[in-house]
């Protein structure tokens, strides 16, 4: 398994089946997102570090260090900036 920090406070461990959107999710996450596959833009954040690969079509903008999650698996452990999320319980 790889791991992903995120915003420098939490870090959690991804299953190579679940895109890093799947992956917070697992981890009791509610990352903010709309879509799913790539259209929005809601779910964009910054990869610090490591590699991704799209599982879809990205047809939000990004800019050249910005990835969108709902639609990346992790290719190597992951350092991710600006995720916008709330833990489970918080949202309850």
């Amino acid at each position: 398994m790889k791991k992903m920090q995120i915003n420098h406070n939490r870090q959690i461990l991804i299953n190579p089946s679940d895109t890093l959107l799947e992956a917070m999710e697992q981890a009791n996450l509610a990352p903010e997102f709309q879509c799913r596959d790539g259209h929005c833009g809601a779910c964009k954040c910054e990869l610090v570090s490591g590699d991704v690969e799209y599982v879809g079509f990205a047809l939000a903008f990004t800019h050249p260090k910005e990835i969108l999650p709902c639609i990346c698996k992790a290719k190597s452990d992951v350092v991710l900036e600006h995720v916008r999320y709330q833990s489970v319980k918080q949202r309850a």
